[in-house]
């Protein structure tokens, strides 16, 4: 089983403000939506929380939600006590790739856990007010697979690009 990481993040490692995003973009929601789909879907309770409550549990996918609250309930997804008890769960599921989605508490953990093999980035061109950031990722650690630029227009307030990284 592979397990990514997806993520938008602003040129200063920005991803959150007052637990949402500080950006709308399109069709950076619908390219989170393709990758995820299918898939076991890893967030921590706070990021799983600033999820309007209408699209919780995310459609589509199984969400598990890491809380060290025993007793927290989130209807239509399971709660799991750490990232390694997901992805066992994900992994004793038969699932071929899960996916960690937020927050950055998470994020954090995963990436100092070397748990993380793949991650799709959107890279948001701009800096961007927040006060919840990405973990600085090592530039040596990972190749670049791919790259999509998506320039700013109507619908979309920022440039930014899809970039597919794996571990090297």
């Amino acid at each position: 089983m592979i397990v990514s990481a997806i993520a938008a993040v602003a040129e200063n490692g920005i991803i959150g403000h007052q637990g949402d995003l500080p950006w709308s973009l399109p069709d950076d929601m619908a390219w989170f939506q393709r990758n995820t789909k299918g898939h076991h879907v890893i967030t921590g309770r706070k990021n799983y929380e600033s999820i309007p409550p209408k699209y919780r549990p995310l459609k589509g996918r199984v969400n598990l939600v890491v809380t060290r609250n025993a007793g927290y309930e989130a209807p239509g997804a399971v709660v799991v006590p750490s990232i390694e008890s997901a992805l066992e769960l994900a992994r004793n599921a038969g699932e071929t790739e899960a996916f960690v989605i937020g927050g950055g508490e998470i994020y954090r953990e995963a990436f100092a856990k070397e748990l993380v093999e793949r991650l799709y980035l959107t890279r948001v061109h701009a800096h961007i007010p927040g006060d919840t950031r990405f973990p600085e990722i090592v530039p040596a650690e990972w190749r670049e697979l791919s790259r999509l630029r998506h320039n700013e227009d109507e619908r979309h307030a920022h440039a930014f690009s899809f970039i597919i990284f794996e571990r090297i």
